[in-house]
């Protein structure tokens, strides 16, 4: 998938899209993908000015987007009344810091899918060096839940 492919089928836009290219999918099961690190991206500007280093939770968030092009059905981008939230990170672990200049080789693995919950092993890898990984956990909720007003 490029990018043109990809903006169908998830919700987030740049500064905040963080997968540019998959490439591999298979639904319900697993996905590579590709974020290319820049230095003009706009967190680089406080997240260090003298040493510039991708906040680990982009690096999740990465693996997240991947995510849920995993689970999400191909007709989900048009389905307004659902959202993909994450529910739990678990033993994510940041081995090396990744820099401008990275290319990151994402890759997300479904371990556990239940009508409840998806459960993803990630890994996230610059020149095949693993840079973080750790396991996530995704449900769909209904989006008038989150945006009801509680009045």
């Amino acid at each position: 998938m490029n990018i043109i492919e990809i903006n169908k089928r998830i919700k987030q836009r740049p500064p905040f899209q963080m997968i540019e290219r998959v490439t591999e999918l298979v639904p319900n099961k697993s996905a590579k993908g590709i974020k290319n690190v820049s230095v003009n991206e706009p967190y680089f500007m406080g997240h260090f000015p003298d040493a510039p280093i991708m906040p680990g939770v982009l690096l999740i968030e990465s693996a997240a987007q991947l995510c849920s092009l995993v689970i999400a059905p191909e007709d989900a981008a048009n389905d307004e009344s659902k959202l993909y939230v994450l529910l739990r990170v678990k033993d994510f672990k940041f081995l090396k810091p990744v820099i401008p200049g990275d290319s990151l080789e994402i890759s997300v693995e479904c371990v556990l899918m239940s009508e409840a919950a998806c459960e993803f092993d990630a890994k996230i890898s610059v020149g095949g060096s693993v840079r973080a990984k750790g396991r996530m956990l995704f449900t769909a909720i209904d989006k008038s839940l989150v945006y009801e007003d509680e009045n």
